[in-house]
């Protein structure tokens, strides 16, 4: 039987806590989605509210809904969030039950691991349901350090960071692999985040569900087994949070240990804090120190991309002229424009 999934958003679609659900939704899959639960939408289009394009993903207001309504077999329930701290929503338990119950396979990327909640395990022991916890931690001998040997490599490798999380880094790298496909670049991507997984990309690891002392070995070795199997012409790599982000700083490993050649910055410009430390007033840096830091560890940053939640278009292209102006250097809005012109300095560099 095909493999079909549901995504569970439960109220937060229209967040970036559901950025992994936008993800599957986009595409590519691992398990294609047959459907998104999240009562705000009902009797909608996934693909139009999320981008304006149709794709055939219907939302229902519960698991039960879509098994009894979709017209296609439904075999996997995916937790379609990405929470603060990875604790599951109550919103999400009840049918995260009902699809245990009914025998579906649940798929879980929240640092919450799903097989040690007593509950829903036994539920799912029951019914013969498994769980897959993508975040589940690996024992540290199966875990690799770091050797050098990615130096020796005579591949340009590219890293996509951020200011901060949830800004699109993602988004933008799969959208760079397909452009530099399109123009017979052999792109590759490593992925460092639960979605790309789900996504079903083949190179990669979970960067925050790695021991702290291989992350930079687990990098190394994601791009070292890429360069064996597929002989790319460029890989490039997530990036996950930011480097200042003070809830959980990240970046510079694929600078300094995935030995990047250059770099493409992903900003928000209308967000003025950490996102959800707003309270706490930690305050984002300015960009430009941000690619001055970025160069201070031993890359260029050859772009910047802007992530354009809650501007309009007029807002979005004033934002790229002026930042282009006042940097120097090219700004790229991907959503509403595409990547061509980053395209274009990868091929430089190559």
């Amino acid at each position: 039987m095909a493999e079909r999934a549901l995504a569970l958003t439960n109220g937060l679609f229209d967040t970036v806590f559901a950025k992994t659900t936008h993800g599957l939704i986009r595409g590519p899959s691992r398990f294609p989605l047959a459907g998104v639960i999240d009562s705000s939408y009902v009797g909608q289009d996934a693909g139009m509210v999320l981008d304006g394009r149709r794709r055939g993903i219907p939302f229902y207001d519960s698991v039960a809904h879509a098994l009894r309504d979709s017209l296609e077999p439904i075999t996997h329930c995916i937790v379609g969030v990405a929470t603060v701290g990875g604790h599951l929503p109550d919103a999400l338990r009840k049918d995260l039950e009902t699809a245990a119950r009914a025998g579906l396979t649940l798929v879980n990327g929240l640092h919450y691991l799903l097989s040690e909640d007593m509950q829903l395990a036994t539920i799912a022991a029951a019914h013969s349901a498994r769980i897959v916890d993508i975040r589940k931690p690996r024992p540290a001998a199966a875990l690799r350090f770091w050797s050098g040997d990615v130096l020796l490599l005579p591949i340009c490798r590219v890293a996509v960071l951020g200011t901060d999380c949830a800004i699109g880094k993602r988004t933008t790298c799969m959208m760079l692999r397909e452009a530099c496909r399109a123009r017979d670049i052999r792109a590759e991507m490593i992925y460092t985040g639960q979605t790309g997984w789900l996504q079903g990309l083949k190179h990669g690891f979970i960067f925050d569900a790695t021991l702290n002392d291989f992350v930079s070995g687990e990098l190394e070795g994601a791009i070292l087994r890429c360069y064996a199997e597929t002989a790319p012409d460029v890989i490039l790599m997530e990036g996950q949070s930011g480097l200042r982000n003070p809830a959980g700083p990240a970046g510079s490993e694929l600078v300094l240990s995935g030995a990047a050649h250059g770099v493409i910055m992903q900003h928000a410009p209308r967000r003025l804090y950490f996102e959800d430390f707003e309270e706490r007033g930690c305050v984002l840096p300015p960009l430009n120190e941000e690619i001055a830091l970025v160069r201070l560890l031993g890359a260029p940053v050859w772009a910047v991309t802007l992530f354009t939640r809650g501007m309009s278009r007029a807002e979005a292209l004033a934002e790229k002229e002026g930042l282009a102006d006042h940097l120097g250097l090219p700004v790229v809005l991907p959503l509403e424009e595409g990547v061509a012109p980053i395209v274009e300095i990868i091929q430089e560099n190559l």
